[in-house]
């Protein structure tokens, strides 16, 4: 009975406890809420199937089902914890550190509930963009540790990575935390999903260890067309992700799409190009890599920057990430299966920067506010802004992803054994086998 009583009080501590970034009748646009159920779905579709699909074609075809299965359960788990708490968490209140739990499960919402940051759309369309994001984030940290992570570990690091790592940063960033009030740009994810996956997934591959067989065996892609398929998927989403985070159908979201998709083109070029340059001949993966490169580089900038920055910034990514996917993994000596940190941690780390030297004030300019210029346009401040953004994000990801993954490591493991690696995750993890 006590049990119950203190869930009842819990409950209705909850529905009173209204905040000022919530608001009830407010006028909602039918434009502005259509755009973004398609931009919704375009982000959704990102993971499942595109992310799905991009991962499971380039590992081998035993750990297939398994690549799969990491990016599905992730996205389940996700949207649960997401509704629960973490969306209160990041976007309930402006505490310096972390938001409250206030909102849970919108105890407090109706259908005509709107957000401070969009105030147009229905606070329950603002939540559930806002989950597409935290739901690929998580997944691309499973591109690092393909091959030999324990499905058990991977669900229990999905929930309490989203917990401990995912949400206070993106409250940092988004939700009126500290990062925010000190000036970082971000428009749509270069530190919270970007440099958070891929460094969360660097420090997972080096505690987790090098694939059996890795540098002695042909570790080659199973199923390449798939892969290709996967990156036809997240070009479009993207879309939805850059363009979507205006919150509204308008014309800092057009802006935001162009230099996107311009990113992405001069990213896949530049790595095609190099490829070809250094080993002859130019890859299919290397095309694709350079695609993702330069969109996942453009995520930060892209609502802040004219279209031919956006070209600009595609050519650096595709430069700096093959730099750091084909020299600095093979000298650092890391396994990161699927290039997570040297395509979007480094495009992230990359791409946040560039937003303190390309930002426009003219675009970045919100109704009733001034916008902010980058050292290109006489801002030298900002980029130093940036960079404190980036420290701070590295520093706190490295630091908490390693502690969380130790501590699972204790608890019940995180890598299969060599025998279940050698007959591969498909069958030792869930039973199941691709038939040819």
């Amino acid at each position: 009975m006590r049990l119950l009583a203190s869930c009842g009080l819990w409950l209705a501590a909850l529905v009173v406890l209204a905040t000022p970034a919530h608001a009830q009748g407010a006028k909602i646009e039918p434009a502005d809420t259509a755009w973004m159920i398609a931009a919704t779905a375009l982000v959704l579709m990102m993971t499942l199937p595109g992310l799905a699909l991009f991962y499971a074609g380039m590992v081998r075809k035993k750990n297939v089902l398994g690549t799969l299965a990491q990016s599905f359960a992730a996205a389940g788990i996700v949207s649960i914890v997401w509704v629960l708490g973490g969306y209160s968490l990041v976007f309930d209140g402006e505490g310096t550190v972390l938001g409250s739990l206030s909102w849970s499960i919108l105890f407090n919402s109706d259908m005509n509930a709107t957000h401070a940051l969009a105030p147009t759309i229905p606070e329950s369309l603002f939540m559930l963009y806002q989950m597409t994001f935290a739901i690929i984030t998580v997944a691309l940290v499973s591109g690092s540790v393909a091959d030999r992570m324990r499905f058990s570990a991977w669900v229990v690091f999905s929930i309490l990575w989203l917990l401990v790592v995912y949400v206070p940063l993106a409250h940092w960033v988004w939700g009126g935390g500290f990062l925010q009030k000190a000036g970082v740009l971000d428009f749509a994810g270069g530190t919270v999903v970007h440099i958070n996956a891929g460094v969360a997934g660097l420090v997972a591959a080096l505690m987790l260890g090098k694939r059996r067989g890795y540098g002695t065996e042909n570790l080659a892609p199973y199923d390449l067309s798939m892969a290709v398929i996967g990156t036809g998927l997240l070009w479009v989403g993207w879309f939805g992700f850059n363009g979507g985070s205006a919150l509204a159908a308008g014309s800092r979201g057009t802006m935001a799409i162009v230099a996107t998709h311009l990113a992405a083109s001069a990213g896949a070029l530049t790595w095609m190009f190099l490829e070809w340059m250094e080993r002859r001949k130019p890859s299919v993966l290397g095309f694709i890599s350079g695609a993702i490169a330069g969109l996942g580089t453009i995520t930060p900038a892209s609502g802040f920057v004219l279209p031919w920055h956006g070209i600009v910034i595609g050519l650096l990514a595709g430069a700096v990430c093959y730099w750091a996917c084909t020299k600095l993994k093979l000298w650092l000596g890391y396994d990161d299966s699927l290039d997570v940190f040297g395509v979007h941690g480094v495009g992230g780390i990359l791409g946040t920067t560039l937003t303190g030297v390309f930002a426009v004030a003219a675009v970045s300019a919100t109704a009733g506010a001034a916008g902010t210029a980058g050292l290109l346009y006489g801002n030298p401040g900002q980029l130093l802004t940036q960079l404190y953004g980036v420290a701070v994000t590295v520093a706190w990801v490295a630091v908490a992803t390693f502690v969380l993954l130790k501590v699972i490591d204790l608890i019940i493991g995180l890598r299969v054994s060599s025998e279940t690696e050698q007959i591969g995750l498909d069958i030792t993890q869930h039973g199941e086998s691709i038939h040819s």
